[in-house]
């Protein structure tokens, strides 16, 4: 269950503000470096207090505190293996035990002050780390492992003892894996293994397991995080990291929960720009809490789908199972950039290649038809009667002899296509064993990403066990699923790079003038009226509705006039979330009877259900459009997010809506329209005239700067209707509520 074995903590919002706008940020503590001289637009460091994570993953020395070689203590298995670890990476050990000389014949020290020289990393085998990590400040170790549990994991006693201990941690300037972590970074990694390896980053260290049993497959691996409650170096920590080492081809994550949404954006944009996949299961795909946003927009996004778009702006490739996570983290890390995105799915039964071509085009990959030169050229070794147009069907029989090979080429060489896929259900030697040589020696002389599914259960095959996975070129599934995934998220993720532009060198860096206005309207705990709120977006240039706020029947009357017939009233009061349910909207009044009638049923109504009121909105009537809401609401990870999606008295039933985490620009703004159900609405259905587009992304873009500049102020905000406007006539906020904080 999503935090039930990890304690994670909250962003702090005006941490948040600080990273989004630019603004310097904090002073790495007790002098951590920075990984790298990154640098943001203002010249200043992007990834301050980011850790130098080399001396912990190659120590020169290292402490193990609580240190035994009594035979059936834990203990001792424990320091028998960091043992063999230390001279695998060439580290001296010392072993710290209050009451033993040596340990496995090493001398042992007492404490860690007797240490006689500084050490890079300490292990505690203890169970509670807090006096030792008190004892390490002086010693000026760079890196502590505490395995200890009985933490933030077990509720709230264990939480407040993790919170001390991360006091602690603070103070020292060390810098702690864990606690209620485990082995798995000193595991022994295949040293025999060639090409870019996989990294992997786990919270539950059994959940990693089927990523590392990866070698056993060929698959090198070069790290392995487990970072356990993250009471302070936490996975982003660890992201950033690996994707500055230039063995590792993939990052693998196992995450139950983040510690900081901000720190995690950060590391994921740090992978962004070195163009290193980060594949992730991220656990709490469900609501795990409700929200009482009093907007539309609180109610339109958990917390998962707010995780969910954070991961896709920075291109970090969210899967459900291990299973997926193995093998997409794999293709990712070993698959060369694609060069073209056409996919062509080449079997031995016309049954086969049907079914994943299906699957394959449900799934969103580009099958294109192949052109009448190429079928020709692949007729000459394929009969006449079978297709050959995509899929690509051979019959069987070509695939026995000379010929099986010269199809392969031909496929390869069609410059629409970048990755061949092809299907295997079952062993039929000897026709499948050509068939896997030969799909094998193609891959060694092409660019071109060559896949191949082996569907049989027994996986015990010569060609699948020596051919296929003997192959670092060929990337080998056993699954349907599992292959379209992976091959979706390499393409998916090439385009990605090609075209990311990092949101933080980007980000707004001061404040604008709209926010010193802004910030005079708002009201600290209270909801703003609707006449207030409006001026909050006339601050910020969203256009609104001509409207005049009134207090008495003769003035509404007045107002109309100005304001130009027909017009909408509306009754306005700091209370009031949804007014059209209590009937506090008037639409289509003509005249001045109408309007003084209006203004007399609004009050009353307003009277009848206790509403306190500011007055009555006299509003210009505008022309219909597309409905849409865009609002900001808080998240307890990453603060301010802003929402778009289909608008109006529908919107909660619809629900059809995209979420971006601030900064991001112009380009996920329109991403955000194309993810929406309902996006043909913007283009014009059934005669009606495409929307402007261009208006409703500048509003978007408007807001996020109003949710950046007002973090900290601003609560939620609910413009719904934003009435969208015919091309070129820009786009009307109706209606709009704002919650302060």
């Amino acid at each position: 269950m999503l935090g039930s074995t990890h304690g994670t903590l909250t962003t702090d919002s005006r941490r948040a503000r600080v990273i989004a706008c630019g603004e310097q940020p904090a002073p790495a503590v007790h002098g951590r470096p920075a990984a790298t001289d990154d640098l943001d637009v203002s010249g200043r460091p992007l990834y301050a207090g980011v850790p130098d994570l080399d001396r912990f993953f190659r120590p020169e020395r290292v402490a193990v505190v609580g240190a035994s070689d009594a035979e059936g203590r834990p203990n001792t298995g424990i320091t028998r293996q960091l043992l063999a670890w230390s001279e695998r990476v060439g580290a001296q050990l010392y072993p710290v035990h209050p009451t033993r000389e040596s340990v496995f014949g090493i001398p042992c020290v007492a404490t860690v002050g007797d240490l006689p020289e500084e050490v890079d990393l300490a292990v505690l085998l203890v169970s509670d780390p807090l006096p030792v990590i008190e004892e390490l400040a002086e010693t000026k170790v760079k890196f502590a492992v505490a395995f200890a549990s009985g933490f933030a994991e077990t509720g709230a006693e264990g939480a407040a003892a993790q919170a001390r201990l991360a006091a602690a941690v603070e103070r020292s300037g060390l810098r702690l894996l864990g606690p209620n972590t485990n082995l798995n970074a000193f595991e022994r990694f295949r040293e025999d293994l060639d090409g870019p390896a996989i990294a992997l980053i786990t919270q539950s260290g059994h959940q990693g397991r089927p990523v590392f049993t990866m070698q056993e497959l060929g698959v090198r691996l070069s790290h392995w995080a487990p970072t356990g409650n993250e009471a302070d170096l936490e996975s982003a920590d660890f992201i950033s990291y690996f994707a500055e080492q230039p063995e590792v081809g993939a990052i693998a994550c196992y995450v139950e929960g983040l510690k900081d949404g901000r720190s995690f954006l950060l590391a994921a944009d740090r992978a962004a720009r070195r163009g290193v996949p980060v594949v992730a299961v991220k656990v709490g795909r469900t609501e795990t809490g409700a929200r009482t946003a009093a907007s539309h927009t609180g109610k339109l996004t958990g917390a998962d789908a707010v995780v969910d778009a954070a991961m896709r702006q920075y291109g970090v490739i969210r899967v459900d199972g291990l299973d997926e996570l193995q093998d997409t983290a794999a293709l990712l890390a070993r698959a060369r950039p694609p060069s073209a995105d056409g996919v062509v799915v080449y079997s031995i039964s016309g049954g086969t290649g049907a079914h994943f071509s299906d699957l394959a085009t449900e799934a969103g990959l580009s099958l294109p038809r192949l052109s009448a030169g190429k079928q020709a050229e692949l007729h000459e070794w394929i009969p006449e009667y079978l297709d050959v147009s995509n899929p690509v069907d051979n019959g069987g029989h070509p695939v026995g002899d000379w010929r099986g090979r010269k199809i392969i080429d031909a496929i390869l060489a069609d410059p629409a296509v970048g990755v061949l896929i092809c299907p295997i259900t079952g062993p039929f030697p000897p026709m499948s064993d050509k068939l896997a040589q030969d799909l094998v020696d193609a891959a060694e002389e092409t660019d071109k990403l060559v896949c191949v599914v082996w569907g049989s259960p027994v996986g015990t095959e010569a060609a699948y066990r020596e051919t296929l996975l003997g192959s670092s070129r060929v990337a080998t599934f056993r699954t349907f699923s599992n292959c379209i995934t992976a091959v979706r998220a390499h393409l998916e993720h090439a385009r990605f790079s090609s075209f990311y532009r990092s949101p933080f060198d980007e980000a707004p860096r001061t404040s604008s003038p709209s926010f010193r206005k802004a910030q005079a309207l708002m009201r600290p705990g209270q909801q703003l009226s609707e006449h207030a709120a409006k001026q909050l977006l006339r601050a910020y240039g969203i256009r609104v509705p001509r409207e005049q706020l009134v207090t008495s029947a003769a003035a509404s009357v007045r107002a109309a006039g100005l304001v130009g017939y027909p017009v909408v009233m509306k009754a306005s009061g700091a209370q009031l979330a949804h007014k059209t349910e209590l009937g506090l909207v008037k639409i289509g009044l003509t005249s001045a009877s109408q309007v003084r009638d209006a203004y007399r049923d609004l009050t009353d109504i307003a009277r009848y259900e206790d509403v306190p009121l500011d007055g009555v909105l006299v509003c210009q009537m505008v022309e219909p459009g597309v409905e849409m809401v865009v609002g900001v609401t808080q998240d307890s990870l990453f603060g301010p997010t802003v929402t778009v999606g289909l608008g109006g008295v529908l919107v909660e039933v619809l629900r059809d809506s995209a979420v971006r985490v601030p900064p991001f620009g112009e380009d996920q703004a329109r991403s955000m329209l194309s993810e929406l159900r309902g996006r043909a609405l913007l283009d014009g259905v059934r005669g009606r005239p495409p929307a402007d587009l261009d208006a409703l992304v500048e509003v978007v873009l408007r807001v996020q700067r109003m949710a950046l500049e007002l973090d900290g102020e601003l609560s939620e905000l609910d413009i719904n209707p934003l009435m969208v406007l015919p091309r070129g006539q820009g786009a009307v906020a109706l209606d709009a509520l704002a919650v302060c904080r």
